[in-house]
């Protein structure tokens, strides 16, 4: 289970006070539960021995008493005895035998494990006198310096406290009372009430609609929950755990009540683990804004939007110069986040092109600003005149660059996307909804945090949302009245999932498996810088080459060779084409449409340019493909015949990128045949809008005015 953020605060934790409840010590024919306490014993002494100071609170002594003496009396008695109506025992007798009992086990127990316990017995009345507090204070701290475990309880065979304590109106009213005012009194770090149940629900445990609560909040949860009965076998129940939790907790020590069943429960909770109930006298700053359905977070986005795009243009442009430096600002905060992800993506297992993409590499926030400054001063894109029309005499026509409205893109394992996508929404004038990939989780949270606090409140956050939830995006796909254009980054599965999925236009590439045809009149200098750049200059990348051809006669004059050379020397791992892999003895290549994102190529020999062409189109994904050649003719042939988004002359497809184009960034590339393809720039998240402006004109069947359709120069 992974770490909570809101018990960050464990990590300065050192004294603990932990109550167990009777329910956790007795089993439910009210013998003793030797296995859950031995657990239990056994998380006591790991922590002990980890330097946190444990102080026990256990109930059971009046429980375990009854049991002893029932079973004592049964067998004193005689047949005629137990005819006759049954006595109930004397509570303060039951709670004398049963003390004696449990200390004897815990001593057991605990001697088993190298530790020394120490029996404290309290009672009410105890805590109104000031010296007992202070000798109280001063005893424990000497047992805590020899490491041994006090173990406290009431005195309920002396406490003049009547049952059925009902009134709470003592300075303590049972065990859990007792361990609260004891984390209090000896200033505790945190408190654990242990249960029979994992901690605090909605509704009853045993209803399985009810919900743990993981974070208790008084002012949400104080008058929404119904306590079940008391417990089975002590005086308290949920009730009193949650009362005392309550007062503890807003006194300021921090309470978790959790099972007392479950391993190693209370490890758990110290490692920050969400497990339990938390309360915590910050809860109510924690508390999330109420959850954003699917349908609300676009209709924001949409609605920030339209009031970016009433903004000037240089008040947009000051947007993202302002974001440029939050997150210079906040690369520390960034790269530690980040790291984090890295870190627990090796752990993980995942795959190093993965990690490859992950990774904000030294450099990267600052070349990502950079990025965003261009694009700042670049050209406003929005309102742009794109043709203009005189329709008659006083009726002009403009066809103008317009927003989108709302983009949803969904993209894993890049968190730089994030920003880029960003960048590129609020330079255009578009609302966004982001969900990245588990994997970024981090990264694309604080980037997110860095990004949106950037925004002026007349905008506001919204315009940009993040959606941190899988299940969410079914919703979103749903809504094409609101969502205008999808964009998926990432797996071919992925993009073939949302196509299938939604009404709304999709924009983007499954595969990026890119081609460098080297021709036979190609200066193999050039070849090879390309080939080798192509590769291996960033293999995760989706314009990185995927698979090499060769013209055939290349491989007579040993310019094949050369190449294969200069790429294994690199560490370049080769496949082969039917061809390939049996005259340079590599092995055959599994499919040809197959993207490796890593140190690995396919190579294959071809007869000629239209060979190549034939290969790339039956095999290719039309992304980025390249033709190395001095034959000016045969490049033609390839630029013009090859059908893809990007096709190049004697240049690495690495080229094929938004910020390489000088497009400041890039929503992504895509292979689409609609309105954009190629790197999406701001250009690919504009539409168009017509503006007519007359003077009174009206159609009346179109013989109102007289049609000139004449062509007006647009800076006119």
């Amino acid at each position: 289970m992974a770490e909570d953020s809101s018990r960050a605060f464990v990590k300065d934790v050192k004294r603990i006070v932990i109550k167990v409840g009777t329910a956790v010590v007795t089993r439910n024919d009210g013998r003793l539960a030797l296995g859950r306490l031995g657990a239990l014993c056994e998380q006591i002494k790991e922590l002990n021995s980890q330097g946190y100071e444990i102080i026990l609170v256990s109930s059971g002594a009046v429980g375990l008493g009854r049991q002893r003496l029932r079973y004592r009396r049964l067998v004193n008695s005689s047949f005629a005895d137990l005819q006759k109506p049954q006595v109930e025992l004397d509570g303060k007798a039951c709670a004398a035998v049963g003390q004696n009992s449990l200390m004897a086990l815990y001593d057991t127990l605990f001697s088993e494990l190298d530790i020394s316990s120490a029996q404290l017995l309290v009672t009410d009345s105890d805590f109104r006198d000031r010296d007992f507090r202070k000798q109280l204070n001063e005893t424990v701290k000497a047992l805590l310096s020899l490491k041994v475990i006090p173990i406290f309880n009431e005195n309920d065979a002396v406490s003049t406290r009547k049952a059925p304590y009902e009134d709470s109106s003592g300075i303590f009213w049972d065990n859990d009372s007792l361990a609260a005012l004891l984390a209090l009194e000896l200033k505790a770090d945190l408190l654990v009430l242990l249960s029979d149940v994992e901690g605090l629900y909605s509704g009853p445990p045993s209803d399985p609609k009810s919900k743990l609560i993981h974070t208790y909040v008084k002012e949400k949860h104080q008058g929404e929950i119904t306590f079940g009965d008391k417990s089975r076998v002590g005086r308290g129940g949920m009730t009193a755990k949650v009362k005392a939790a309550v007062n503890a907790a807003y006194a300021g020590i921090p309470v978790v009540i959790t099972s007392g069943s479950a391993p190693e429960n209370i490890i758990r909770v110290l490692q920050g683990q969400r497990i339990g109930t938390l309360f915590h006298q910050d809860a109510h700053l924690w508390e999330p804004t109420k959850e954003v359905g699917a349908r609300e977070m676009a209709v924001a986005a949409r609605d920030s939007s339209r009031r970016l795009q009433a903004l000037s243009s240089q008040e947009r442009k000051k947007i993202l110069l302002d974001i440029a430096d939050a997150l210079e600002a906040n690369e520390k905060l960034i790269t530690v986040e980040n790291e984090a992800d890295v870190a627990a993506a090796q752990q993980a297992g995942y795959e190093k092109s993965l990690i490859s993409r992950l990774a904000l590499k030294p450099g990267k926030i600052a070349s990502l600003a950079k990025s965003i400054r261009v694009l700042a001063n670049m050209e406003d894109p929005i309102g742009r005149v794109l043709k203009k029309t005189q329709l008659a005499d006083g009726l002009i026509l403009e066809k103008t660059s317009s927003p989108l409205g709302v983009l949803l893109i969904v993209f894993e394992s890049r968190p730089d996307a994030l920003v880029q996508i960003a960048s590129l929404a609020i330079r255009s004038g578009n609302g966004l909804l982001l969900k990245g990939g588990k994997e970024a989780k981090r990264s694309n949270a604080i980037l997110h945090k860095v990004i949106t606090e950037a925004i002026p409140d007349i905008v506001g956050g919204k315009v940009i949302g993040l959606v941190t939830s899988r299940d969410e995006i079914p919703d979103l796909l749903k809504l094409d009245d609101v969502i205008d254009l999808v964009i998926p980054r990432g797996s071919n599965k992925l993009v073939s999932q949302i196509k299938s999925s939604t009404k709304i236009p999709v924009l983007g590439h499954a595969d990026g498996i890119c081609h460098v045809y080297v021709d036979k009149s190609a200066n193999m200098d050039m070849a090879k810088r390309v080939v080798l750049d192509a590769k291996i200059d960033y293999p995760a990348a989706c314009n990185a080459m995927e698979t090499l051809l060769v013209h055939k006669d290349l491989v007579t004059n040993g310019a094949l060779n050369e190449l294969i050379v200069d790429l294994r020397i690199q560490g370049v791992t080769l496949y082969g084409g039917p061809r390939a892999s049996l005259l340079l003895n590599i092995p055959q290549a599994r499919s040809f449409h197959h993207e490796y994102n890593s140190m690995e190529c396919t190579v294959e020999i071809v007869d000629d340019v239209a060979a190549a062409i034939d290969h790339i189109h039956h095999h290719g994904s039309a992304h980025t493909d390249c033709i190395i050649t001095e034959d000016q003719e045969t490049a033609e042939i390839f630029l013009h015949q090859v059908d893809s988004a990007a096709v190049f002359h004697n240049a690495s497809t690495r080229f094929c990128d938004g910020a390489r184009f000088g497009l400041g960034a890039e929503v992504g590339i895509s292979t689409s045949r609609i309105h954009a393809r190629g790197p999406v720039g701001v250009e690919g998240l504009l539409t168009t809008r017509w503006i007519l402006k007359g003077s009174g004109q009206v159609v009346d069947g179109d013989k109102g005015v007289t049609y000139t359709h004449k062509d007006i120069p647009i800076n006119s």
